[in-house]
């Protein structure tokens, strides 16, 4: 029989956490081939299905100051023809095999992606392998993806998080490639369906590449299938761009887009950072964690929770392939765009001073190993977190380790990460509102530039 006392307690507290389970890592192979394709293939027998990536390590920075866009447009192209396949045909062989098809470019790769029924793996590959050898880039497929891609860009344009992210990578990143987040209305009008088949001769190449596939099969098998699709694949490896190093940023600036009429402010701020190959990235990614990277984080609690300043705050660290980078966001009332800044630093600087608790330490370290481990329990996942070890050339028992390496790190850690990765002095703050609304709130927090949607300097 329970008390009045013990039933309160059972209905307010939660229940004590369990162990966590551990994860059954399934039998992994990595060759290359001797065409220079590095192939990672993962044994995964829960479902009858294969899920496959063919990753170029070229993407929209290779172009950035000559074609910025191109390696977006190709992607979406290539999957629309080959010198065999009409985009008809290409549907109905994707039907035939209960298969998914996709492509798509970032700032650092290219990729082809496809999932089906595993009996049909020989034909998914078969696919793959044409569109990576043999895209013919129908013009009138080239057409109406351009005037999409038209209509998205002067959407986004509209849409205060892309003004700040392109207008924060601009400032953060100068004449570094990851300067440049979308081209113009004017560069994608001058795009021609020529550029996009150079862009593919020269990066589509098997000497850069990485495929990888998870799934229903049997190691030797599949290797023997990759190898007789794509073993006759020759093409020239392309030469290492080199690329000028970011700005040293000193001292806080604010870079205000204007957006007149916006009842809302947009606020993005942050500073230059690690990739995921840093001795410090593990004691990184813990506190960001701690400090506005998780839904119980610090931030959160501030200025949602306590202040009511907006919905959604947030951090994060970002690590390309060259450099990184931590950002601090919100969308927030015009009224309160001054004191969201004023807390955003607070909080910074209060984790760059203080240790952090034991609770948020404990509760920290079981998010983000709760999260890996939901992150590899389904191909698809495992299938992503294998492309960061080796697009990122990480060492081979990343994955493996991850969750240990995460529960020995300690509050003294976070504490130095803070101090070196969170750099309050120097950050760039970037706001997307009416000037007229929010510019002397502005002002408060460093020299202000302001800017057009259209990235034209107005003052």
């Amino acid at each position: 029989m329970t008390t009045p006392a013990t039933s309160t307690i059972l209905r307010t507290q939660a229940p004590a956490l369990g162990p966590e389970s551990p994860v059954a890592w399934p039998k992994r192979t990595v060759r290359t081939l001797s065409n220079g394709l590095q192939v990672v293939l993962v044994e995964s027998r829960t479902f009858p299905k294969i899920s496959a990536r063919l990753y170029f390590r070229s993407g929209n920075a290779v172009v950035a100051h000559s074609a910025p866009g191109v390696a977006e447009m190709t992607a979406t192209v290539v999957r629309t023809g080959t010198a065999s396949r009409a985009s008809r045909r290409i549907e109905e062989d994707l039907r035939r095999m209960g298969a998914s098809l996709g492509t798509h470019a970032g700032a650092d790769a290219s990729t082809i992606s496809a999932s089906g029924l595993a009996e049909f793996s020989s034909g998914i590959l078969e696919l793959m392998a044409d569109l990576a050898r043999n895209a013919s880039f129908p013009g009138d497929e080239f057409e109406r993806e351009r005037r999409q891609r038209l209509e998205e860009l002067r959407i986004e344009r509209t849409t205060p998080g892309f003004l700040a992210s392109e207008r924060f990578r601009r400032v953060l990143f100068g004449e570094h490639p990851y300067a440049v987040v979308a081209p113009t209305e004017e560069q994608l009008a001058g795009f021609t369906r020529d550029q996009l088949a150079e862009f593919y001769r020269v990066h589509y190449v098997p000497e850069e590449s990485l495929f990888i596939v998870v799934g229903d099969f049997a190691a030797d098998a599949m290797l023997a299938q990759i190898e007789k699709i794509f073993g006759s694949w020759r093409a020239p490896k392309p030469e290492a761009p080199v690329s000028p190093a970011p700005p040293r940023q000193s001292g806080r600036r604010v870079h205000l887009v204007h957006v007149p009429g916006s009842v809302q402010t947009q606020v993005l701020l942050g500073n230059l950072s690690i990739t995921r190959r840093d001795p410090d990235w593990f004691r990184l990614i813990l506190a960001n964690s701690i400090f506005g990277g998780a839904f119980h984080s610090r931030l959160v609690i501030n200025i949602r929770e306590q202040k009511g300043y907006t919905y959604s705050p947030g951090s994060g660290v970002n690590p390309l392939r060259q450099r990184g980078y931590f950002t601090v966001r919100a969308a927030v009332r015009n009224d309160v765009a001054a004191a969201t800044l004023t807390e955003m630093f607070y909080e910074m600087d209060r984790m760059r001073s203080l240790p952090v608790t034991a609770e948020e330490l404990d509760s920290a370290r079981s998010y983000l190993t709760g999260v890996f481990s939901l992150g590899v329990a389904t191909q698809d996942g495992l299938l992503g977190q294998l492309s960061t070890v080796y697009l990122d050339q990480l060492p081979e028992g990343y994955l493996e380790s991850y969750r240990e390496r995460i529960r020995a790190l300690t509050a003294a850690d976070v504490l130095a990460a803070a101090r070196r990765h969170f750099d309050s002095a120097n950050a760039q703050i970037v706001l997307v509102g009416d000037r007229a609304q929010i510019g002397e709130q502005a002002a408060l927090f460093g020299p202000v530039e302001i800017f057009s949607a259209q990235g034209a300097r107005l003052a």
